[in-house]
């Protein structure tokens, strides 16, 4: 049974009490949105998302989309609830208000995110598109191409979408091949195909504005030759209102193992009118603007699933009546103990629980980066958050959304044999939460960004933005007091992630397959140290809580037990991964490739 309640509490908790000395200081272009603010927006958002996304999930997925004459139809149901959507100021929520926003914070907006990802993932991308588009036009575009896109998208009445993947190339877009033509007015002839364009065609807004990644006749080879275009489906005409055809049309829907309610489409553009955004032979680094936003907003889709896989596996586990507890029957007047009574099965919801919570806390950290980012007045916040943003936006990608699949799984499992059928609603979720591991750059090339790119910026400089604090916070908490088992075991965590970070700078340098082979376990490493320090921050603060007096005992009670786990049973795995990457790649790359 698909359970949903968003978890309000938790998320007013990093809001309002965690992060509240993060570093970055008061941010004075977001003082208006104080806690009462915030916290009614997130009440109105779990209503929306409980009432009207989550009653769709199941539905959509079992219909999914159609393609009739070329036109794509969604799911019964989707259409309107794209508009209460829209109407309610949902699409809006953070984006720029010159363009018709409301300029929300990020840490806001990315639980609202959450909570849709978790009620309908299949719905939550075609406005998630739009928001990532929105951000690469306002960041690249001329004001012309701005003021006249902008305000319809970002009100939901256009969407959007990002076209980068060919059926020969994805990750390496160097091959790609969409051709652009320039016209003596300025505009482009785009012409080629593309393949797994999320929300590619829909039948949800009135047009859709397609940022198309392609090469000008004279580009260099690679992707140094790769050109980013604004081409909309329909023409606008000059009052904004929707004109004739593109020459853009969906040749195909995907058909697919999970967010059945997406359409995943093939594109195919026909001389189709487009404008340029940004220079010439500079679209990768146009469409990475939209594509780091995406990146973390993917992350935050496999949090929402995890959110959801474990709400369903703990109402099922408190139902389901399977044997006796160990220990002796615990509802004796029950003809047998609901299963969570037992230990195996609490192992399984415990670590979906931390999975979570240390998820939540982490990206709402990485969020308050990006408000930080974007409004702090000191140009050295500034950067030190923009620092923390770049280093982070792989481990969020692909450790949230590596967790998400990992808890969709454990519901599953709690469920048993009703969780392999699709009654049950929980197969649901390991389907979904399969893809977010995929698109926007596998997990696995997260890895290696984070490893290629990120480790020896501007001389570990990424790095220092969060190494920093850690080590701050390690050295100002150490004591005899009750938190010392957890201080010293993040201490040693943290410590096997320095050694493993010079070991693969030092073999990197002289063999980059040596980086290629420890950048998985690398990722996962530096992500559990992040999470074990939002664990500890959060025990900290929960700890006195319970010590000055509070009316909400169980709550912070409840975080201590969720945090103390997390150490015991899944921070330890950081000894496993620094063995793998002492170990280097030679076992990994011995077998020849013939005998595979």
């Amino acid at each position: 049974m698909q359970v949903y309640e968003a978890p309000l509490r938790d998320m007013r908790f990093v809001l309002d009490e965690l992060w509240e000395e993060d570093g970055f200081g008061k941010l004075e272009a977001l003082e208006e949105f104080d806690s009462d603010l915030t916290s009614a927006i997130l009440e109105e958002a779990a209503k929306f998302s409980r009432e009207v996304l989550l009653p769709l999930n199941r539905s959509g997925d079992e219909e999914g989309c159609t393609l009739e004459n070329g036109v794509v139809r969604t799911p019964e149901g989707f259409k309107d609830a794209y508009k209460q959507f829209t109407e309610s100021g949902w699409s809006a929520l953070a984006s720029d208000p010159e363009y018709g926003g409301q300029g929300l914070p990020e840490r806001v907006n990315k639980l609202v995110e959450e909570m849709t990802c978790s009620t309908n993932l299949s719905f939550g991308l075609y406005p998630g598109l739009t928001h990532g588009g929105s951000i690469a036009i306002e960041a690249h575009a001329t004001e012309d191409l701005k003021n006249f896109y902008l305000p319809k998208m970002i009100s939901g009445e256009w969407s959007g979408t990002m076209c980068l993947t060919e059926a020969h190339c994805g990750t390496d877009l160097g091959l790609l091949r969409t051709k652009a033509d320039p016209q003596d007015d300025g505009s482009y002839k785009i012409s080629g195909a593309k393949i797994f364009i999320s929300a590619g065609d829909h039948d949800l807004s009135d047009n859709i504005i397609h940022l198309v990644l392609a090469r000008l006749p004279d580009a260099p080879k690679g992707v140094k030759g790769i050109s980013l275009f604004l081409v909309p489906k329909f023409l606008p005409k000059d009052d904004g209102s929707v004109g004739p055809s593109n020459g853009v049309t969906c040749t195909a829907i995907e058909h697919k193992m999970g967010i059945k309610a997406s359409a995943t489409c093939q594109m195919q553009f026909e001389e189709s009118t487009g404008w340029l955004v940004g220079e010439p032979h500079k679209g990768m680094a146009a469409m990475f603007t939209m594509m780091n936003a995406e990146r973390l907003s993917v992350g935050i889709q496999g949090l929402g699933i995890g959110e959801a896989a474990y709400q369903s596996a703990v109402w099922y586990a408190k139902d389901r009546l399977q044997g006796r507890s160990l220990s002796g029957a615990k509802h004796p007047d029950k003809p047998a103990d609901p299963i969570i009574v037992h230990p195996d099965v609490r192992r399984m919801l415990m670590t979906m629980r931390a999975n979570n919570e240390g998820c939540r806390m982490l990206g709402a950290w990485v969020a308050r980066a990006l408000d930080a980012e974007k409004h702090a007045t000191d140009p050295e916040v500034r950067q030190r958050a923009s620092d923390f943003v770049a280093l982070m936006t792989p481990v969020v990608k692909a450790l949230f959304t590596d967790l998400g699949h990992e808890n969709a799984n454990l519901a599953v499992q709690v469920y048993g044999g009703h969780g392999y059928i699709r009654e049950s609603g929980v197969e649901q979720y390991a389907r979904d939460a399969r893809i977010a591991m995929i698109y926007e750059g596998t997990n696995g090339i997260q890895a290696l960004d984070l490893v290629g790119r990120k480790l020896g910026a501007h001389t570990g400089r990424y790095l220092r933005s969060f190494f920093h604090p850690v080590s701050d916070f390690i050295e100002a908490s150490k004591g005899d007091g009750p938190m010392k088992p957890m201080i010293e075991g993040l201490e040693k965590a943290f410590g096997a992630l320095q050694l493993s970070t010079a070991t693969i700078a030092q073999r990197g340098l002289k063999d980059p397959e040596e980086a290629g082979a420890a950048a998985t376990e690398y990722l996962r490493l530096m992500g559990l140290v992040a999470m074990g320090y939002c664990f500890a921050r959060a025990t900290m603060i929960s700890g006195m809580k319970l010590a000055f007096g509070t009316e909400e005992k169980e709550f912070y009670d409840a975080k201590i037990k969720t945090a103390t786990f997390y150490f015991e049973r899944i921070l330890p795995q950081v000894s496993a991964h620094f063995l793998s990457i002492k170990a280097g790649k030679k076992s990994m790359m011995a077998l020849e490739e013939h005998a595979f």
